[in-house]
């Protein structure tokens, strides 16, 4: 594997393993706000950045050595909407600055797999920003996220509201959807 696409998926694989533990802690938080709805998201949302670090650290093959950082944004415990807030801003970092750079030199090396998980986790981070703001505005309005289920696609990480018949990201049959 090139070095550049190998240093940038430690990196992915990196920032997705820390959104993932940022979301569970600002989960607990969310919870003891009042907000069980948003803390379903919150735990969506961190099985989704699972999802892509395990599709980046598998693209790594056979790479060794530290995960690099990839931004000390969105440290912290703070009220529910700025940890929502926060949230939103780094999936939006992530879908529009990190990854498309990243997708640029795999795509450059010929890395097909790494392009593929990238590509699947900038596509979910779109949606995971959506769903972020759907759930501030809620909260900053007193109520919890008005939902019924949230639905995380296993392959790719793509979250839904709603049942869907199959992933639009990567087609993935909706059956398969872990329901929170």
């Amino acid at each position: 594997m090139n070095q550049m696409t190998s240093d940038n998926l430690r990196s992915a694989f990196g920032g997705e393993s820390q959104a993932r533990t940022r979301y569970n802690i600002w989960g607990d938080c969310a919870e003891k706000d009042g907000f069980k709805n948003v803390r379903r998201l919150f735990d969506a949302t961190s099985d989704a950045e699972k999802i892509h670090a395990t599709l980046h650290f598998k693209a790594m093959k056979d790479v060794s050595g530290d995960f690099a950082v990839t931004s000390m944004a969105g440290f912290g415990i703070n009220s529910t909407s700025e940890n929502l807030e926060a949230a939103r801003g780094g999936e939006i970092f992530e879908s529009t600055q990190m990854y498309p750079a990243f997708i640029a030199v795999a795509e450059m090396q010929g890395e097909k797999e790494a392009v593929k998980a990238m590509r699947f986790a900038t596509a979910a981070e779109e949606v995971h920003a959506k769903r972020f703001a759907t759930a501030k505005e809620a909260v900053d309005a007193g109520k919890d996220l008005d939902v019924e289920n949230i639905y995380l696609c296993p392959v790719c990480g793509y979250i839904s509201f709603e049942e869907e018949d199959k992933c639009p990201i990567c087609g993935c049959a909706g059956s398969k959807f872990v329901a929170y």
